[in-house]
């Protein structure tokens, strides 16, 4: 019997209705890092060792897109025979850091424009003999690009 869907790198992110990345906060600068920060803060006019998990925005903004053309390789494993390109996100957080990751199921760089908004989901990247296993994903955010327009025109 297979279990739940699992996250397939523990620890990064929350699962359920709304999920969220987690990373780390420095206690003595606020630094938000991601992945988590377990020995050193990484601004360099600091020297904090101690951090707190923070949960990071789930909305953020394209700052900038492209396609993986060409399978990547092990450890990646293809959801697809043959190999079907996905997009790739990188996406700015109101924290102030930029986060990688693949565009949502259906979104390519077509969906795609820097400057909009994403959502943070989690979606099955594959399974396993234990179940699901999950990782985030970005998805263009409803009706963003025509609240764009409407504020640049």
């Amino acid at each position: 019997m297979m279990s739940d869907a699992t996250p397939a790198v523990e620890g990064w992110f929350t699962t359920g209705p709304e999920p969220a990345l987690i990373g780390s906060k420095c206690t003595s600068c606020g630094t938000i890092s991601f992945p988590r920060e377990l020995t050193f803060c990484k601004n360099p006019a600091c020297s904090g060792e101690e951090f707190a998990d923070t949960e990071l925005s789930r909305i953020g903004t394209v700052w900038s897109y492209t396609d993986a053309q060409y399978q990547p390789p092990a450890p990646y494993i293809p959801i697809s025979d043959p190999y079907v390109p996905f997009a790739l996100v990188a996406v700015e957080l109101p924290e102030g850091i930029v986060i990688l990751g693949q565009a949502a199921n259906g979104f390519g760089v077509d969906d795609l424009t820097v400057g909009n908004q994403v959502e943070l989901v989690v979606e099955t990247i594959y399974t396993d003999e234990t179940g699901d296993r999950t990782m985030w994903a970005w998805k263009p955010v409803t009706g963003g690009t025509t609240e764009n327009e409407e504020q640049q025109a």
